[in-house]
């Protein structure tokens, strides 16, 4: 009968396998692949339509029910996922105490040949016929080993740090997975749709952790919105400007942010997401200014903006912008293009006067704190160091005088062709001060 004791040996064991850690690994990577194939965090509708249910092979096995039954519309947050990466993170923990640290303090031990017929058992072996301790003890420190001299016996070694590669390895993925997870107790995301010259408060909350504090001290307004138009016509980049206050109403920072190009104040991200055009801000003969709203349409991949404005209570017209930097097309009700104007462009349509004073937009900003942000960061460089640090060979060589001969011995965990010239170097380098 199994007691507490052998239960905590036996579950320590499983997970310090490291088979069962490369399948956790394996499987953290599928679930992670699947969740970047498979949109996150939208509608039920939004999946109804690009996941419809059909007679289709692919379509019978991943549709939208089976995306919501499964929580693959949230993979990230789901419980499954969450407990693969615990056991992931106990497997790293136990594999680290249990193999790494044991193997990093067995690499540093003295480890003296204790029997001569057990030398030439190593990986390369070579037999000289002079006896030297002294010369063979500069020939490998002149090689950068560590050396340990006991009566006739030699040890060294040298690249001890590619034994501590993988500790580090280990110890950064940890870091890697803490880092989200204090993102995910402790962060926030917020999504506003705001138009220009309009003041915004942190509210429309879509993602937050359970120890996440959303600020109330800080207001912002978009100064300024405007879109940067490649050659071909197409979007190159649309910029928003971005002032942020106090309770005081006392201007703190302003910043230009646009899409890979975020503003960071107080660990708070705003980040450059979206645009519309929202409505023409315009003046029919002797009104006063009025604001009419903008459909955005999509026609043969192209994108319009339209509005069905009256010019009397007879007829009436349409309104069409494709960027906004372009004219601005008229049409009649029959769809025949009466003229195109500039902004404050006084024109004449059916003997009333019109004049389209300003093109109201609103811009999309994403709001986001992640406060394990600097702990994934600093996993991923020690990460790169340490894969850097592994390609270090860990080298060992044996020397034992028997007779009048020594014999040398020697391993190396990688590079054998490079450690087969070390250890000829070394034969030189003692025979040249033997015999010299």
């Amino acid at each position: 009968m199994m007691n507490t004791k052998n239960i905590i040996w036996f579950t320590l064991k499983k997970l310090s396998n490291l088979s069962f850690s490369i399948s956790l690994l394996l499987l953290v990577a599928s679930i992670s692949i699947i969740g970047t194939i498979i949109e996150q965090n939208q509608s039920i509708l939004y999946y109804q339509i690009n996941y419809p249910i059909s007679n289709q092979l692919f379509s019978r096995i991943i549709n939208w029910k089976t995306i919501l039954n499964l929580g693959l519309d949230h993979i990230y947050l789901n419980p499954c996922f969450i407990l693969v990466l615990a056991l992931f993170f106990c497997s790293l923990l136990a594999c680290t105490f249990s193999n790494q640290l044991p193997s990093l303090r067995n690499a540093r031990k003295w480890k003296f040949v204790q029997n001569t017929s057990n030398i030439n058992r190593k990986n390369h072996f070579i037999e000289l016929d002079t006896i030297s301790i002294c010369n063979m003890m500069y020939s490998l420190y002149s090689n950068n080993y560590y050396i340990f001299h006991k009566e006739k016996n030699i040890y060294a070694y040298k690249g001890l740090s590619g034994r501590i590669a993988p500790i580090f390895v280990h110890f950064s993925m940890i870091l890697t997975f803490i880092g989200p997870l204090i993102g995910l107790l402790g962060g926030f995301t917020a999504q506003e749709i705001i138009p220009t010259g309009e003041i915004f408060h942190i509210k429309n909350i879509i993602q937050s952790g359970f120890n996440s504090e959303i600020p109330d001290n800080l207001t912002g307004k978009i100064k300024d919105f405007n879109i940067r138009y490649g050659s071909d016509h197409s979007i190159e980049q649309f910029i928003s400007k971005i002032a942020i206050y106090n309770n005081q109403g006392k201007d703190i920072n302003q910043e230009y942010i646009s899409v890979n190009s975020p503003l960071i104040f107080n660990g708070i991200t705003f980040y450059q997401t979206d645009w519309r055009i929202d409505s023409f801000r315009l003046q029919i003969g002797n009104s006063g200014i009025i604001q009419q709203p903008i459909v955005k349409y999509k026609i043969d991949n192209q994108v319009l903006w339209s509005c069905q404005l009256p010019i009397n209570q007879e007829s009436y017209i349409f309104l069409v912008i494709a960027k906004l930097n372009d004219r601005i097309s008229i049409y009649d009700i029959s769809n025949n293009l009466i003229t195109s104007v500039t902004l404050d462009e006084t024109i004449l349509v059916n003997n009333t006067a019109l004049k389209i004073v300003e093109i109201m937009t609103k811009t999309g900003i994403q709001i986001k704190t992640d406060p394990g942000i600097i702990m994934t960061y600093t996993g991923f460089f020690i990460l790169m160091i340490s894969i850097v640090i592994s390609y270090i060979s860990y080298s060992q060589v044996w020397i034992t005088s028997v007779m009048q001969n020594i014999k040398i011995a020697g391993s190396t965990n990688r590079a054998t062709l490079t450690f087969e010239e070390e250890i000829i170097n070394i034969q030189e380098i003692y025979t040249q001060y033997t015999w010299s």
